[in-house]
């Protein structure tokens, strides 16, 4: 077979999985779906704040030195985004609890998205089910004090209802993007999350899941009868992707990494 007619027939396949990408223009900042707010010396976890699932904000003003640093955590139940003034340095989890900091000396925002994956119901672990962050939290060796711990309502409501404004093209820090599209091909079943990192994301005010990066599927089934032909609102909140230009896909298909 001639290779202009592979393209073509390659071209073909690729349109039919990915029917439509969807371009995300608006930003809602967190602040909107802050809980009550806690100030305490020593980090908290989700128990102690009387939460059972969901997403924490962890926030300290410290105090670099300049060059390499060691942030470290001694408990990280489960997943831990880390932002220095607005950048996104990383992630930390309980197999991997340190995490080196090049940055210029002063004070700085240190910021730690943490999310709860999910409760261990087995196994010698059981009785100590602690979730978010617990332990010392150190910068080379000393412990950080001073935190500001702020439970996130992501799951509460319908966030297309927040006071979104356009994306003006600097990274994100997480927070509610928006996107607004038409779905005329009735074959699309799926929203392809592909290329994003960990969060959640609703249709029409439909919440349809969960998603990270980590795991193999890569796609969120939309329940039949949800897309309209015109007029539909997609609303994405990630811990790790700040590129404005980030977009999600419809698909015909499921998606796999």
């Amino acid at each position: 077979m001639r290779p202009t007619i592979l393209f073509a027939l390659f071209a073909l396949l690729f349109s039919g999985a990915r029917a439509q990408e969807i371009l995300l223009t608006d930003y809602a900042p967190l602040d909107a779906v802050y809980g009550e707010e806690w100030e305490s010396d020593e980090l908290l976890p989700m128990n102690d704040l009387g939460m059972e699932s969901g997403y924490l904000l962890y926030e300290s003003r410290v105090e670099l030195p300049g060059g390499r640093t060691e942030l470290t955590l001694e408990h990280v139940r489960d997943y831990a985004a880390v932002y220095l003034d607005g950048r996104l340095l990383g992630s930390l989890t309980d197999a991997r609890k340190s995490l080196e900091i090049d940055a210029p000396g002063g004070c700085r925002v240190l910021r730690l998205y943490v999310e709860n994956i999910g409760r261990i119901t087995y196994g010698p672990e059981i009785l100590d089910n602690s979730k978010g962050l617990f332990g010392r939290a150190c910068l080379n060796g000393e412990e950080i004090a001073g935190w500001r711990i702020v439970p996130l309502g992501i799951q509460d409501g319908d966030p297309a209802g927040l006071d979104y404004r356009p994306l003006d093209g600097t990274p994100c820090e997480p927070g509610f993007r928006l996107g607004r599209f038409d779905a005329p091909d009735p074959a699309v079943r799926y929203l392809d999350v592909s290329g994003w990192g960990m969060g959640e994301v609703w249709i029409n005010g439909c919440y349809l899941g969960s998603y990270w990066t980590a795991e193999r599927q890569q796609s969120i089934r939309i329940p039949d009868g949800l897309l309209r032909p015109e007029a539909n609102t997609l609303v994405v909140f990630d811990l790790e992707n700040g590129d404005p230009a980030a977009r999600m896909h419809l698909s015909t298909e499921p998606v796999f990494n």
